[in-house]
């Protein structure tokens, strides 16, 4: 591939100040994107820019503040956002909490308000923006954990994290993920966007950081590096081995089968009327 054959295509990434997400840029920008860095913290995202620049040569990096605990915020990230890019060619949800407890400001359970409702909201709101600049990409950072979610347990969303470790909220999280990718391509049908859900690897990354210490640093040994874990997200955001598919789910940049509760329309098309209530859209 062309070192710049990315370049006049714009785009966003979640989270991406550190980890996969990080990694994720530093691949976009070698080959000639324009990338938007989406993320909480102006303080830890403009040295990762400044790197990512000396390294790679491209100047086309940009920070949007973004915190998808806060609908009120991530409203005001996609005005930015709109603002910022005449052009939205993919959409890379990356950012994610695993292991977390509490609410949301809006009075989500924390994890589920993060993983899935922000960047729900973040995307329906560049949805215009990105069908306007197609051929273009929806990426939603998932996970193998979504297999062990066996439903949704709706009215759970709407108090704080209930169990000790937090894992079986982030595995619902995750698997709400997988519908909405599912449900996005449905939506999308015969419109130039596809979209994409897929398992990055267990990796290296700071989204254990609410494991306590020693057990995360230990576990931290046996999984793949962040370069490593990007791979599945560049692959799905720029390959032309799957421009033509959508809705459908990857690890290892392959295509595997999901949950089978990610197959259920019922399911996907409630989360979407759900979701879409919660954030106030139609």
């Amino acid at each position: 591939m062309s070192k710049h054959d990315l370049e006049g295509r714009t785009f966003v990434v979640t989270g991406a100040n550190t980890g996969i997400g990080k990694e994720t840029v530093r691949g976009l920008a070698a080959r000639g994107g324009r990338v938007l860095l989406a993320c909480r913290s102006r303080d830890k995202t403009l040295p990762v820019i400044d790197e990512i620049r000396a390294q790679t040569g491209n100047e086309a990096l940009g920070f949007v503040p973004l915190d998808l605990e806060d609908l009120a915020q991530v409203r005001q990230a996609a005005a930015e956002l709109l603002a910022e890019a005449p052009a939205i060619h993919v959409l890379i949800n990356n950012a994610g909490l695993a292991r977390s407890h509490g609410i949301t400001k809006d009075g989500f359970e924390r994890t589920f308000g993060v993983n899935h409702l922000g960047h729900f909201l973040l995307t329906r709101l560049l949805l215009p923006r990105i069908e306007a600049s197609g051929p273009a990409r929806i990426v939603n950072v998932s996970s193998h954990s979504h297999y062990r979610a066996k439903r949704i347990d709706f009215a759970s969303l709407r108090e704080p994290t209930q169990t000790f470790s937090g894992m079986p909220e982030y595995e619902a999280s995750k698997l709400c993920n997988v519908l909405f990718t599912k449900e996005l391509a449905r939506r999308l049908e015969g419109k130039p966007v596809t979209t994409y859900a897929l398992h990055p690897g267990v990796i290296a990354s700071d989204i254990w950081r609410n494991v306590p210490w020693p057990l995360g640093s230990i576990a931290k040994l046996f999984m793949k590096s962040n370069e490593e874990g990007a791979a599945t997200s560049l692959y799905c955001a720029t390959s032309d081995e799957v421009a033509s598919h959508s809705g459908r789910y990857y690890t290892n940049c392959r295509e595997k089968a999901p949950n089978r509760a990610a197959n259920d329309l019922a399911l996907a098309r409630e989360l979407w009327e759900k979701s879409s209530e919660w954030v106030g859209l139609d």
